[in-house]
């Protein structure tokens, strides 16, 4: 049997996303075959180990649960949990599956943490999540690839364009979001000179750098990847929203705000080449394990990759699993091939020479 510890929560804006999505990954990972070991971080940073039955019927409790101080594998792959230098016991992950999205999670802090301690994990490392959390390192690296993105402008709370210099370059019509952030959180339409600030205001809430993009009009078209050197791609899906744009509440909360169609409705020519865009973007910024390539198609079928997701939701309204479930690997199989690349991984990666 699997040991798998399975961290979820986090200092996130998207907090609540995560444990929606952690409870589904939970039900998925097959009693006969895993025991898990739930892993909440809370809001305020802590650890804590908790009990994978209780877990299940109230994974956001803050009063559960032990506060946990961890200390490297041993030879016994076990990781040590306590509440202090005292009392510690052991517990022997084989792998871990991080379902933490947003800051402190998805960007390689906690990445970083578990390849400390020698353990594996589910997802793309350290560089490949910090560089795929920063959308202006993301847009950056794809377009020295030769890529298609969207055109952008980066501002910083001493260097802000002003609107006239954001449309003169963009448009006039801009997206203004976090640099780091998901679930379009912080993220705001802005058509006038008042709207722009006001969205300015609102993405520097959220983090130190602010991308500004052009508005595209057309499809927002997505690719759920798997795999590590040889990335494999579901069939694609479209979201189909009535908001002015997805939303954080249109794709979490109101289920009348959008909907997804999958396989979406494209030319094969046109899918096969966002498939083979979302491969290409996987490899470009080292992506492993599991991705999610978001992409915008005009009317006249012009294509620029919007972002990558590195924990893609898992939630009842997530892409991610349901693109899966319509190319034949329902959610039990998803995460089966998942741990099993992250153990790959690790394998693989235990071979590099540390010493000469």
């Amino acid at each position: 049997m699997i040991h798998v510890g399975l961290i979820y929560g986090g200092m996130s804006s998207e907090h609540e996303v995560s444990i929606n999505s952690a409870r589904n990954v939970l039900a998925a990972l097959r009693s006969e075959r895993y025991r898990v070991t739930p892993i909440r971080i809370d809001q305020h940073g802590r650890w804590h180990i908790e009990d994978a039955s209780m877990a299940m019927q109230d994974l956001e409790s803050e009063a559960r649960g032990k506060h946990a101080l961890f200390s490297p594998m041993t030879e016994e792959r076990e990781v040590l949990v306590g509440e202090g230098r005292q009392g510690l016991e052991a517990l022997a992950f084989d792998v871990v599956f991080p379902v933490l999205h947003g800051q402190n999670g998805e960007d390689g802090r906690v990445q970083g943490f578990l390849q400390t301690l020698g353990l594996p994990y589910v997802g793309a490392d350290v560089l490949s999540s910090a560089a795929c959390m920063d959308k202006e390192f993301t847009k950056r690296l794809l377009r020295d690839a030769g890529l298609p993105v969207v055109p952008f402008l980066v501002a910083r709370q001493n260097q802000q364009p002003s609107f006239a210099e954001a449309t003169d370059a963009l448009g006039p019509t801009l997206f203004v979001k976090p640099a780091n952030s998901g679930s379009s959180v912080g993220t705001s339409k802005a058509e006038d000179e008042a709207g722009y600030e006001r969205a300015l205001t609102e993405a520097f809430a959220y983090d130190k750098k602010v991308l500004i993009e052009t508005a595209i009009t057309g499809r927002e078209i997505e690719c759920a990847v798997i795999g590590n050197e040889e990335p494999q791609t579901a069939v694609l899906g479209e979201i189909v929203s009535t908001a002015v744009f997805y939303t954080y509440e249109a794709k979490y909360q109101d289920a009348d705000a959008a909907r997804m169609e999958v396989p979406a409705d494209l030319p094969d020519g046109v899918a096969e080449r966002i498939r083979a865009l979302a491969a290409d973007a996987y490899r470009v910024l080292g992506c492993e394990g599991m991705a999610r390539v978001d992409c915008f198609v005009t009317p006249t079928y012009e294509v620029f990759i919007n972002e990558i997701n590195t924990i893609p939701g898992f939630t009842s309204r997530s892409m991610f699993p349901v693109m899966w479930q319509h190319s034949g690997m329902p959610i039990e199989n998803l995460v089966d091939n998942l741990i099993q690349l992250a153990l790959d991984r690790h394998a693989r990666d235990a071979r590099l020479k540390t010493t000469r």
